[in-house]
């Protein structure tokens, strides 16, 4: 005859907590994993835009200058950005002239649009930022 100790001993039976408590605990580990990396790639895409804008408001700025103080106004224009956080955006700049008189004078509006993009269209580092906006040299 057994013991009554060894009768009610069962071989195995903290296996199943057991594995039961390491799947959790994976799955756990591995949404934790993942809402991290959304998050780091929310940042990254945040940065990127932030760049993407400030890349058009250059292009805007470029063009005013050269409408206002040199007079031309090229259908359009791509600029290449080398500098600091800007490097790798490509700027399309486009330019209309319209003339309009005041008085007796004659004066000229220039309707800019600056469009900023960086990456390739559909892959997750491309961003594109447009920015428009209307210059007249009348005083």
């Amino acid at each position: 005859m057994r013991p009554p100790a060894a009768i009610n001993r069962q071989p195995g039976f903290a296996l199943i907590p057991a594995l039961f408590l390491i799947v959790v605990l994976g799955a756990l580990a591995a949404v934790a994993i993942r809402v991290g990396t959304g998050q780091q790639q929310a940042v990254t895409m945040s940065l990127l835009q932030a760049r993407a804008l400030s890349a058009a408001q250059t292009g805007m700025e470029w063009g005013a200058y050269q409408a206002l103080k040199g007079g031309s106004c090229v259908a359009s224009t791509t600029l290449t950005l080398t500098e600091a956080a800007l490097n790798g955006f490509s700027v399309i700049v486009t330019c209309a002239a319209v003339t309009f008189s005041t008085g007796a004078a004659t004066n000229t509006s220039y309707v800019l649009n600056s469009a900023a993009t960086a990456g390739l269209y559909g892959q997750p580092g491309y961003v594109r930022r447009v920015v428009s906006g209307t210059y007249t040299n009348a005083t």
